[in-house]
């Protein structure tokens, strides 16, 4: 892609700020309907987690109310790394990147963790180098990721919703589970998968501020992108 190609239209600062405004009335929209949708998030019904789920980090085997780390709410953040996986998935790792200091979540009660089905030590190993301290455990011989939709039998390849097209098939999806702790009762309310990822990736916000956007083929105007989706993400170390 060159300098000039499919840039926008230069006008006048009057010109410019006319088009701003009426930008700003959609934004404003938007804002009101995204916590209209928030709101009706918060208000899901929740299902009872019955099943004694296992994981292995850190301090070893532990339940899912251990991941809660003594807070009321938790949020999983389903990484793709399979047992099968040589490395991490990428573009999971570009969202752990955008993961921000753990003590404002902390300040609203909730904990942040990774789950995968690699084995920990391969996990650990993985994140030592690449220098996140978010809690990470695996959930190897466990239902765990089977039952939240974010893992495939080999007969079973994932929907539209849980997988992007661009990577190749390795059994694993990524996705956010939320949970909630209500004495020792666990509770799930919330899941999202594929493109609901978005929200959390700052990187992405950014860029969405610019001219050039995040230059990925399905994106309007055309003539700005160098790729598909997710196609230029790479692990930080890699670049």
């Amino acid at each position: 892609m060159t300098q000039t190609t499919a840039l926008p239209n230069v006008v006048s600062r009057d010109e410019w700020l006319a088009a701003r405004k009426a930008l700003l009335a959609e934004e404003k929209a938007l804002t009101r309907a995204r916590d209209a949708r928030n709101t009706t998030r918060r208000e899901l019904p929740m299902v009872k987690v019955e099943k004694d789920y296992r994981f292995t980090g850190p301090e070893g085997d532990v339940g899912l109310a251990g991941l809660f780390d003594g807070r009321r709410q938790l949020l999983v953040y389903h990484f793709m790394y399979g047992p099968q996986m040589d490395a991490g998935c990428p573009s999971c790792s570009f969202l752990v990147d955008n993961i921000g200091h753990p003590a404002h979540l902390h300040a609203r009660d909730t904990s942040l963790v990774l789950v995968s089905r690699a084995p920990f030590e391969t996990l650990r190993a993985y994140q030592e180098r690449m220098g996140w301290t978010v809690p990470w455990y695996s959930s190897a011989g466990s239902d765990f990721n089977f039952d939240f939709h974010v893992s495939f039998e080999e007969d079973r390849g994932p929907d539209e919703y849980n997988y992007a097209p661009t990577e190749p098939f390795t059994g694993e999806g990524p996705g956010t589970s939320a949970f909630l702790r209500d004495g020792d009762d666990v509770f799930h309310t919330y899941s999202a998968f594929a493109r609901g990822g978005d929200e959390q990736l700052g990187t992405y916000v950014w860029l969405d501020m610019t001219a050039l956007g995040r230059q990925e083929d399905w994106e309007e105007p055309k003539g700005r992108a160098d790729g598909p989706f997710m196609s230029w993400v790479k692990r930080h170390d890699e670049y």
